[in-house]
């Protein structure tokens, strides 16, 4: 019985399912960073604020540095698998981790 549960073969997915897997990961990657970065960012100005006696000050400012930086992260989610253009930053980071993981031998 050489084919898997859909009658394919069972030697992995094409490359094109690679592709398509090594976005969602990196997306979800991302995702999560738009979260911990808010988390971050938000949580860093209550404790500043409780510690600084400054309250809402550093507070707003870490909500507006959380939006910022949830906002590249997402535009960054949004060019991830574009063809079109060169990848930015951080996907050009990720990219060049899961190409080091691609080439191993499994």
């Amino acid at each position: 019985m050489a084919d898997g549960p859909a009658g394919g073969s069972t030697r992995g997915p094409t490359p094109e399912q690679r592709d398509q897997l090594s976005a969602v990961g990196a997306a979800s990657g991302l995702g999560c960073s738009v979260v911990a970065s808010l988390i971050v960012f938000i949580g860093g100005g209550v404790f500043l604020d409780r510690t600084l006696g400054t309250e809402p000050i550093l507070i707003l400012i870490g909500v507006a540095l959380g939006l910022i930086a949830a906002g590249y992260q997402l535009y960054e989610l949004a060019q991830i698998g574009r063809k079109d253009r060169a990848a930015p930053p951080l996907t050009r980071g990720l990219a060049r981790v899961v190409g080091r993981r691609g080439s191993r031998s499994g």
